[in-house]
């Protein structure tokens, strides 16, 4: 019975490994967004043409109050007036519900909008869905959108603790790219 139990163990965990790296990012810088319209935590809905004319950090975290989604929402807030002075907004997107983003937001002071994709839609658009049959989650990916919604980087896998200032760094360096440079 023990063999069974641990076959049977390692052939889910193999699946569950298969199904996460066989949904590797295919979106590359250049492209259209895919665009979205998602409920945030005040019941607001949100699309990527709300942004255009902006550049936007999208960010999939997997799920809210969780340590690592905690730390990368923090740094965004943290920095979020730095982003905003660039030009960008800042939007968080997991498949929890706008019920959870209330309690998350609230607890964390989160001000930008986390949006609730249940249907998991958007996640799956932009390849950042986990799907293990009954439990769906993001992976933690950011894409930064420029201000006519296409994709200018991808951070995939991003990390938690440096995601915001990679960000920062790289939204400073395209958009110093983007300024034409008039001197002679």
């Amino acid at each position: 019975m023990d063999w069974l139990f641990i076959l049977t163990i390692l052939v889910v965990t193999g699946m569950g490994v298969r199904l996460y790296f066989s949904g590797k990012i295919t979106l590359q810088p250049g492209q259209p967004a895919p665009d979205f319209r998602l409920k945030d935590q005040h019941g607001r809905i949100h699309t990527l043409a709300d942004f255009k004319g902006k550049w936007l950090a999208l960010y999939f975290y997997p799920r809210d109050d969780t340590p690592g989604c905690t730390r990368q929402a923090c740094a965004f807030r943290d920095d979020l007036d730095t982003i905003k002075a660039l030009g960008a907004e800042v939007v968080g997107v997991s498949v929890d519900t706008v019920e959870s983003h209330i309690g998350f937001a609230g607890k964390f002071g989160l001000s930008f909008p986390l949006l609730a994709d249940h249907t998991t839609e958007t996640a799956a658009r932009y390849h950042s869905l986990i799907n293990l049959g009954v439990i769906k989650f993001a992976k933690r990916n950011t894409f930064l959108i420029d201000s006519a919604g296409k994709i200018a980087k991808i951070y995939p896998s991003a990390s938690a603790r440096h995601n915001s200032s990679e960000v920062i760094s790289d939204l400073q360096q395209l958009k110093q790219a983007e300024t034409p440079d008039h001197s002679y």
